[in-house]
């Protein structure tokens, strides 16, 4: 009889699809639900942005006692207070281990695995080993990308990310990297703390959009915001500096490109009214805001008959949306940095901050003949299929936790 391998994951704000942990939960729940070999046991943010809804998960089952299944997981909810700021995140993780270290001893659960998504709570992570240790668990960590490098986090913020990252990774287990460039600056940087590390990737699919060309939905979505298939670029991400946003919509503007472009992001007016004092983007007819999409059927839609994705992401490791976008775009056109190369390789065309660099490539990128834009797709695909698909990961997360010991 195999003995069931309890896995706790904290760290993400639940089964959304928020961002990359929340994909990866998500995903990950789908394709593990008829494994009998693990049951999970996820915490779910139960309120702020990003928070678990569990009206949209369907097949979910009714909370009892701030707990509720979803896909054969165990998941449990944590409430953090709203007024700490950006604190909230460090509250809800710690908050999230207590749970998990009361459910382990309480149900005198051997060698649960506790798998911690991100490097937040590092100054406590001392006493929650040496608990966890003494219930005869072990911590896994996913590192993510060098999130002290944001440009949101005034400096001491970003020395506390740091000094997080070292102590997490020195308590840790095992170090799961998502990029192998990741993977290798933890060996190198903590070189001195022997760290056991591993690289498993987030996935992606590249089956297309249940969504036709002429679903209502997806034609009056392009109507509102003036777009027609393949006469648009598109960028999608987080409205913050680290994600180049400045760059690719000067470089746009300089360009003669006779297309629109379509920037799907969270809304932030702030930076935006800095930019466009910064730009003037805004008089220039091309430059769209569309606002969020959560569908996840009419954003790979709009991925699909999009002429080409800018990807500008200078912080993190494996990106969810560059791996969806090589997934379904044709054309994608990436911020030269390591971890976004390590993905695409020759799939994909790369531009720097360089003036003038980008705004040449756009204008090479829209002589292309249709030839060589489908072998860009091919190629693209390619990846994903070989090397990031979410059958391949889940796979992999499963030869990892069910190991034996």
């Amino acid at each position: 009889m195999k003995i069931m391998q309890h896995i706790f994951i904290i760290g993400a704000k639940g089964l959304s699809f928020y961002g990359g942990y929340e994909q990866f939960l998500y995903k990950i729940l789908q394709y593990h639900k008829d494994n009998e070999e693990i049951q999970y046991h996820i915490a779910c943010k139960a309120n702020g942005d990003g928070h678990t809804d569990i009206k949209k998960l369907e097949g979910a089952s009714e909370v009892k006692d701030k707990r509720f299944h979803y896909c054969n997981a165990d998941c449990f909810l944590i409430s953090v207070p709203q007024r700490v700021g950006a604190a909230q995140a460090v509250f809800y993780d710690l908050a999230a281990l207590k749970e998990c270290c009361r459910y382990i001893k309480e149900n005198q659960l051997k060698k649960a695995i506790v798998y911690i998504l991100a490097c937040r709570i590092g100054p406590w992570m001392g006493k929650y080993a040496k608990k966890i240790h003494s219930l005869g668990g072990r911590i896994f960590l996913n590192p993510d990308g060098h999130e002290w490098m944001r440009a949101k986090w005034p400096f001491p913020i970003k020395r506390y990310w740091k000094i997080s990252e070292k102590l997490m990774v020195k308590q840790s287990d095992l170090i799961v990297c998502d990029s192998k460039n990741i993977e290798q600056y933890i060996c190198r940087k903590y070189k001195k703390y022997n760290p056991k590390t591993t690289f498993i990737a987030y996935g992606a699919e590249t089956s297309p959009s249940t969504l036709a060309d002429d679903n209502p939905q997806y034609t009056a979505w392009m109507e509102s915001h003036g777009l027609v298939s393949n006469m648009f670029y598109t960028m999608i991400g987080r409205c913050v500096p680290e994600n180049n946003f400045e760059t690719v919509i000067r470089e746009f503007m300089h360009s003669g490109s006779e297309r629109n472009l379509a920037i799907i992001t969270t809304n932030n007016e702030q930076f935006l009214e800095k930019l466009d004092k910064k730009l003037h983007y805004s008089q220039d007819k091309r430059i769209k805001f569309v606002g969020t999409v959560y569908d996840q059927e009419l954003l790979k839609k709009i991925r699909e008959n999009a002429y080409g994705y800018f990807h500008g992401h200078s912080v993190g490791g494996t990106n969810p949306s560059l791996l969806e976008a090589l997934g379904s775009t044709r054309l994608n056109l990436l911020f030269d940095v390591g971890f976004n190369r390590e993905v695409a390789e020759d799939a994909a065309l790369y531009w720097t901050k360089k003036e003038g660099m980008l705004s040449e490539l756009i204008n090479k990128a829209d002589s292309f003949s249709n030839e060589n834009v489908k072998h860009y797709g091919i190629l693209a695909k390619k990846r994903i299929l070989d090397h990031y698909s979410w059958d391949c990961i889940a796979d992999l997360y499963s030869d990892l936790f069910c190991q034996k010991t």
